[in-house]
């Protein structure tokens, strides 16, 4: 990022922005998750429709 000028609002120096918690964890959710439940339903189709279990459920004994 590049660095912007000093803001001040009434004499307060305002914080730089920055990377926080909550924009990890929307991130996670709004990238993560959909390509988990794609992949997990591909796996299910695959097993359902050729009888090849292609999940990490079939590592399991």
């Amino acid at each position: 990022m590049a660095k912007s000028k000093l803001q001040t609002i009434s004499g307060h120096r305002l914080p730089t922005p920055r990377v926080t918690l909550t924009a990890v964890g929307l991130a996670v959710a709004w990238i993560g998750l959909p390509i988990l439940l794609i992949g997990g339903l591909l796996d299910l189709f695959m097993q359902l429709a050729f009888g090849i279990c292609t999940g990490l459920w079939c590592l399991a004994p």
